[in-house]
């Protein structure tokens, strides 16, 4: 397939909000896809690159390249170009990146550069694009829409099912079945905005500490043992503290959900950063482990004794998880019988909260394990953390934002009356927001780059974020973890923002 083809169906999906429209889009272009290319073509539309972050910086991407009169490029021929420039390393490595980005944006016309750009920079977003593909290959193939769902949940991939649709049709589909050792996507939460409003939605219901850790997948056959993480990454080499837990639990068989966790002496949570450190630790497992070691805390089975449990209610899987799991290896829960029981879970809301811990989650108990989605059933409630800072700089959009003054530089303020810059985001902004900030800091500039303009630390924006991590790129130590915007608070004056003296204060457990 041409990515010209692809890039014209990505500009028309993100021109429509119609979801049959962009259903009727994905559905026509699968049925012209070879099977071959749906693992491209899916991440490409969803605005993912299949290779990660490749170090491609600004100033190798804006250097003007020529483009290409036809259209040559195939979707495979770019994500091999694209492989190649993410194994490029050492020496010399950034004169060699600049030179194949300069080869593959000049064999690219003017759209395909767009839209290349936009995918390496990360500015080519569909939002939830995974769902609507999985209706359009239904439509594309003649399968139940229902069948497909179910076997990319079981999967674990998209793309896998993708291929096996085009290449077999939806016969294949019953190649997908629950099976130890081979990864699922997990269940994921929608967000409420109080415990009342979770109560109010579920009814009887359970109600958990939410963990502020990392997700894992736990697999055991026999004494073998497997770690996955949420997006399926196999980690069972840096966990031999979570292999010998799942070894020493009752069954022989069995897939659970749950996550890790670092605990300090007194038993409360360690800050975030230090458990996904550990996570993501593969230089000497032994050492990471003793200095950090982490708790496996379950909440959910999946498959026990060669039981498919995920279309069991909830209640029932966690009978499951309790005749398997001892108590201090399960999440702590308390059970609502509905909102006239609400004093419950606000009460425990609060002691969650006491013990170090960012929210909760509802669950409702007669709910399945909807694998891959964010299902009405889990409703997480967490307090937001917002701060008014400083916006010190922009850089200019790309894509849907081209234009536009997007990625905001935050900076709160310093004991010598200065600004600290904490971090960026583009996110949380409505288009209205972002006509109206490119005008008003454009008016405040005091330098213009190519990317970005500096402007006088006047304006003051609100800042939703979920929490504080360390970091060494900013100057405070620290950077805010998942920031988006509020809203601007022009009433306010910059000397009224906040400081960092009281963003440290208020998350004692990161040192920076």
């Amino acid at each position: 397939m041409l990515l010209t083809r692809l890039a014209r169906v990505s500009q028309e999906i993100a021109a429509t909000s119609a979801r049959s429209r962009k259903i009727a889009l994905l559905a026509e272009l699968f049925r012209d896809a070879e099977a071959d290319d749906v693992p491209i073509v899916i991440p490409y539309l969803a605005g993912r690159l299949p290779q990660g972050r490749l170090g491609i910086g600004w100033k190798v991407l804006s250097r003007p390249v020529a483009p290409a009169a036809e259209p040559t490029l195939t979707v495979r021929l770019v994500d091999a170009r694209l492989t190649e420039l993410g194994k490029v390393s050492g020496a010399g490595s950034q004169a060699e990146r600049a030179r194949l980005v300069g080869e593959l944006m000049g064999a690219a016309t003017e759209d395909e550069q767009r839209f290349l750009f936009g995918l390496i920079t990360g500015e080519v977003r569909q939002g939830a694009l995974d769902a609507v593909a999985v209706e359009g290959l239904a439509v594309a193939t003649g399968a139940p829409p229902a069948d497909v769902r179910r076997a990319v949940m079981l999967a674990g991939s998209l793309q896998n099912v993708a291929r096996a649709l085009l290449a077999d049709g939806p016969e294949s589909l019953h190649r997908f079945r629950l099976t130890v050792g081979r990864p699922v996507l997990p269940m994921l939460a929608h967000t409420a905005s109080s415990v009342s409003e979770a109560v109010g939605k579920l009814g009887g219901c359970a109600v958990e500490e939410k963990l502020d850790g990392i997700r894992v997948q736990v697999h055991r056959e026999g004494r073998t043992v497997r770690i996955y993480t949420r997006t399926l990454d196999d980690i069972t080499d840096r966990l031999p503290e979570l292999t010998s837990a799942a070894l020493e639990l009752r069954g022989e068989r069995f897939i659970l959900d749950g996550e890790v966790i670092a605990f300090d002496d007194a038993g409360r949570p360690r800050s975030f950063q230090e458990t996904a450190g550990r996570v993501g630790s593969r230089v000497d497992v032994a050492t990471a482990a003793e200095e950090v070691p982490l708790s496996p805390v379950f909440f959910d089975a999946l498959s026990v004794d060669d039981r498919d449990l995920l279309d069991l209610p909830f209640a029932d899987r966690h009978a499951e998880l309790a005749r398997l799991v001892p108590e201090p290896m399960r999440v702590r829960r308390t059970l609502v019988a509905g909102p006239d029981d609400l004093a419950r879970a606000e009460d425990f809301l609060a002691e969650t909260l006491g013990r170090g811990h960012e929210g909760v989650v509802v669950k409702a108990l007669d709910a399945p394990y909807s694998a891959g989605r964010r299902g009405a059933s889990w409703l997480k409630v967490k307090p937001v953390h917002t701060l008014d800072l400083v916006v010190l700089a922009a850089e200019w959009g790309h894509g849907r934002r081209t234009g536009k003054l997007s990625n905001l530089h935050l900076g709160a303020r310093t004991a010598d009356g200065g600004f600290a810059m904490l971090g960026k985001t583009f996110k949380g902004m409505t288009d209205a927001m972002l006509t109206w900030q490119t005008e008003r800091l454009q008016e405040l500039a005091v330098e213009t780059g190519d990317w970005v303009v500096t402007v006088r630390p006047e304006l003051v924006v609100e800042i939703a974020y979920d929490g504080l991590q360390r970091s060494t790129r900013y100057p405070a130590g620290v950077t805010l973890r998942f920031a988006r915007v509020v809203r601007y608070r022009e009433d306010k004056r910059p000397e009224e923002a906040d400081t960092v003296e009281t963003l440290l204060a208020a998350h004692p457990e990161v040192k920076p």
